[in-house]
């Protein structure tokens, strides 16, 4: 079922009978909430801009924004940006904030036959990268596969210049408490950013452990096989991705991406000023970096599933 509600911001909801998830175009083509039949949400958002329908405060006023990351206004959620992150060049992306791909308004569009409900959000072009963003989230009617949804991405060149970028798909939910973040594959963990310092990691089987902590960092997963799980109030949330092992990927290699935050005393002037708002992780999946010529594009899918933890 999709409904659409229009407002401030208008919100696209889409739901079976296991899953709803609530998709705001205007904000980056950001979902900001996941939920299941129990109503327990799963991202994590700043409850001090958004209410619970996903609606602004009081006050709250949205814009596009540019600037520096201390500029950047973090609503949470799942979002799509291109890799790799950087201020010294053009084959860098300077954000967040950006005020196209994003804090831009996405254009949506809807779909549902054949028990399969589709929502297709595509961002503006943005003239610094050359890339239009286009994020889809399909969604079947209950029963097999009724846990999840898949989210399909892709990076058009709309320019009329060459240019190489990874799709990069930021997932934030709440470190409050137990639990963490398992990545698939064997212990090949790459130190990236130390705001505070860097994130500590455990080996467990066939897979590397990032436990919830207070630090402000990063770690990169070359040797990530293709999936990643976050545990957390008593919900696993599973991220199953296709990895190209001849491809080149950013940030040394990197397929998978944790990174963690929480409050600090004052904001990091080293990292642009970033003021953490709250304890967060983020689950982050990358492609490999594609040259695209004019027209081209790359594409990236990503199969969710959310499941109680004693499933």
């Amino acid at each position: 079922m999709i409904e659409l509600r229009d407002g401030a911001p208008t919100v696209v909801w889409l739901s079976n009978d296991r899953l709803r998830l609530g998709i705001v175009p205007e904000l980056g083509g950001r979902l900001l909430s996941l939920s299941r039949q129990d109503g327990r949400e799963l991202l994590w958002r700043d409850e001090n801009l958004l209410t619970d329908e996903l609606r602004f405060r009081d006050g709250h006023v949205h814009r596009p924004v540019a600037g520096s990351l201390g500029d950047w206004v973090n609503y949470g959620g799942d979002k799509t940006w291109p890799a790799p992150q950087g201020w010294e060049g053009r084959d860098q992306w300077a954000g967040p904030p950006d005020p196209v791909l994003d804090s831009g308004a996405y254009a949506v569009t809807t779909d549902v036959r054949d028990g399969l409900a589709t929502v297709t959000l595509t961002s503006g072009d943005e003239p610094r990268t050359g890339l239009r963003l286009r994020r889809r989230f399909e969604l079947r009617d209950g029963g097999a596969g009724g846990d999840g949804y898949r989210l399909t991405l892709s990076a058009l060149n709309t320019s009329g210049r060459s240019v190489r970028w990874a799709l990069w798909n930021v997932t934030q939910l709440a470190a409050d408490g137990e639990g963490g973040t398992l990545v698939g594959g064997p212990e090949r963990v790459t130190r990236l950013l130390a705001g505070t310092g860097y994130p500590r990691w455990e080996q467990r089987g066939d897979a590397t452990f990032v436990p919830h902590q207070e630090v402000v960092g990063k770690l990169g997963f070359p040797a990530a096989t293709g999936w990643l799980s976050h545990t957390g109030d008593d919900t696993t949330l599973t991220q199953r991705f296709a990895v190209d092992p001849g491809a080149e990927y950013p940030d040394r290699g990197s397929r998978v991406e944790v990174w963690l935050e929480c409050p600090l005393p004052e904001p990091l002037a080293e990292l642009g000023g970033l003021n953490p708002p709250a304890r967060i992780v983020e689950c982050e999946v990358l492609g490999p970096l594609t040259t695209l010529r004019p027209g081209e594009e790359t594409t990236l899918s990503i199969d969710v599933e959310v499941r109680p933890c004693a499933d």
